[in-house]
């Protein structure tokens, strides 16, 4: 598959690392074009340029791994390569005390499809730190890691639960584009937990058999 990225930061490197060792073909696109290229060459990828060009070179999908505060613009810029390109939205619309910088109004995900109305865009990738996507599978206490996807495009979706599975993880049908918003509040509550209250998260939820009152 040929897969464009969106940005040359810490997610584009660990995403990217993982669909280069799957056989992908990956180019990667940035602002800063020297960064693109040292990606790049560290990765092993296909190609680098332009946040253009990686728009135009993923026929496969497109992972979006730019920050929040750039996303729409930079996606409304590049409506027209992005149309009919599977765009991957991994971001975090979290700033500082851990707020929710999309508390009231649309979800990322959801502001990226607007801007460029013809691209299919889908959530994913956006629950854990790009350590996380290193690891070789992302595996804990013998359990795959879940990773919820949503969007509203089957086809889509499709594509991006193989991309997940090629990185050792199991998807997860979390619903249309309209539950990113659930998922990136998610993630708010998570890095809360995580990064300011040293809380283990998963501590926080029952086992699915207990869910319901059923005996585990």
């Amino acid at each position: 598959m040929r897969i464009g990225i969106l940005g040359a930061g810490n997610m584009a490197d660990a995403l990217g690392t993982q669909w280069v060792r799957a056989g992908h073909e990956v180019y990667v696109g940035a602002r800063d074009e020297g960064r693109a290229a040292a990606l790049a060459g560290r990765i092993g990828a296909a190609g680098h340029g332009s946040l253009r060009a990686a728009a135009e070179f993923g026929d496969g999908a497109v992972l979006h791994a730019l920050p929040y505060a750039a996303g729409a613009e930079v996606a409304a810029g590049l409506a027209d390569a992005l149309h009919g390109r599977v765009l991957v939205d991994c971001g975090n619309p979290v700033g500082a005390g851990f707020a929710l910088l999309t508390r009231g109004t649309e979800a990322a995900a959801e502001q990226l499809a607007a801007a460029a109305p013809g691209a299919r865009v889908v959530k994913a990738f956006n629950l854990c730190h790009d350590s996380v996507w290193r690891l070789t599978p992302p595996e804990f206490d013998g359990r795959r890691l879940a990773v919820p996807v949503c969007g509203d495009d089957e086809d889509a979706l499709r594509v991006v639960r193989e991309l997940v599975r090629d990185i050792g993880c199991v998807p997860y049908a979390a619903g249309g584009l309209g539950r990113a918003a659930l998922v990136e509040a998610t993630a708010a509550l998570f890095i809360g937990l995580w990064v300011g209250e040293g809380v283990d998260a998963q501590a926080v939820v029952p086992p699915v058999g207990q869910v319901a009152g059923e005996p585990g």
